[in-house]
């Protein structure tokens, strides 16, 4: 079901008419039919935020869309349902419940098996990331309560990280509220660590969660508080903390974007400008792919989302991503394409999605901006779809 067909349905749930709704929402009443019946595409989430509030709905209604991990990928392993057991066993509450193992895995093992999880993310290979977390989370789990003191310390660490891997992934296929679980529970534990590094990731994936939940004001917000709770960029701070700092505020630019503050939106964009120059180059401290390029990738897709399609067009088309991991490039393009979409370049947008699946078949073939896209181009044609656009259509199961 896309947005508009889950707009009308709300609508009629709640007896509204179009004429009311459209009305509520500051629009026409032909805008709405449009929208409704797929000849013009939500491509802002301020709007559809609008319509979810007038809906008296969440945003999640409007944009969830069930999504599976082709576990192909991973020899048929079990991927989201496994890593949804894994968050929400009750053995975790229930310390009696557990049968601990005989052995208990060495923390460098650990460290590595969280290490692949990380790469293999930022390669977009998403069901291997979901399905290697959840005998993961219970190792870490394991080892950090039945190892000596220093190594359980470590194992808490290794735990942190890993939780806040799953809210990643969990967000990239919209698993929202089991993503809010896990960002919870890394939050919990980098509390009890107080590792600065560590309690500023959680603290961004809890934000990252926030935002993906649909209440942007209150992630733009948070990352406000966050901020003020932790100080301004030390001038000694290491290279890791610096690159956390940074992306938290590219976070809270997409919040900010989102709700539709512009004001907001420059002076985060500027805060993680500042750190990424005190960085001096494109980096991958802490996992975050964090430096110049990636501030302005997050350029182009702020833009997106107040509606600046040639600013889009102009910053995006300069941006060289090639020397970031494949997600963030991948993300770079989905941005481009729904900009050359938006401006009824749907030749160009097809060809960097389909450049883009080359590269990434997981992450175009299961992200919302991709599937949207597609979804317009095969219902709002003139014609009958090319066999391209047919070809991606039918990989990601939309016909």
């Amino acid at each position: 079901m896309t947005i508009g067909e889950r707009v009308a349905w709300y609508r009629r749930r709640r007896g509204l008419s179009q004429r009311v709704l459209a009305d509520m929402v500051g629009r026409t009443e032909d805008w709405l039919n449009k929208v409704e019946n797929n000849r013009i595409q939500l491509d802002r989430i301020s709007v559809i935020q609008n319509l979810a509030k007038q809906l008296d709905v969440s945003i999640g209604d409007l944009l969830a869309e069930p999504t599976l991990v082709d576990n192909s990928h991973v020899g048929g392993k079990p991927t989201i349902p496994a890593l949804r057991d894994a968050l929400t066993s009750y053995a975790q509450l229930m310390p009696f419940s557990r049968q601990e193992p005989t052995e208990v895995q060495p923390i460098p093992q650990l460290a590595g098996r969280l290490q692949a999880v990380w790469d293999a993310y930022q390669s977009s290979r998403f069901a291997y990331v979901s399905a290697s977390l959840p005998a993961l989370i219970t190792d870490l789990d394991v080892a950090r309560r039945n190892s000596r003191a220093d190594d359980s310390e470590r194992a808490l660490r290794l735990l942190a990280s890993a939780y806040h891997a799953a809210a990643t992934v969990l967000t990239k296929v919209g698993e929202v509220d089991l993503a809010w679980v896990a960002a919870q529970r890394g939050f919990d534990i980098a509390e009890r660590v107080g590792e600065p590094v560590i309690w500023l990731s959680l603290a961004r994936s809890v934000t990252h969660v926030t935002m993906s939940t649909g209440r942007h004001k209150d992630a733009a917000a948070l990352v406000g508080q966050v901020a003020s709770h932790v100080g301004s960029l030390p001038n000694d701070a290491s290279a890791e903390y610096r690159s956390v700092y940074g992306t938290l505020f590219l976070t809270g630019a997409m919040a900010a974007a989102r709700s539709d503050d512009r004001a907001l939106t420059a002076e985060y964009l500027r805060e993680s400008e500042s750190a990424a120059v005190q960085l001096g180059r494109d980096a991958n401290y802490a996992w975050t792919a964090f430096g110049p390029t990636n501030v302005k990738i997050h350029r182009v897709s702020t833009a997106m989302e107040l509606d600046d399609v040639e600013t889009a067009l102009v910053v995006g088309q300069q941006v060289d991503a090639s020397s970031l991991p494949t997600e963030r490039q991948v993300r770079h393009s989905l941005e481009l394409a729904r900009a050359h979409s938006n401006r009824s370049r749907r030749d160009e947008a097809l060809a960097i999605l389909l450049a883009a699946e080359a590269r990434a078949p997981e992450q175009v073939r299961h992200h919302a901006l991709s599937r949207d896209l597609v979804v317009n181009w095969v219902r709002t044609g003139k014609s009958r779809p090319s066999s391209a656009l047919a070809g991606l259509a039918d990989r990601m199961n939309l016909v």
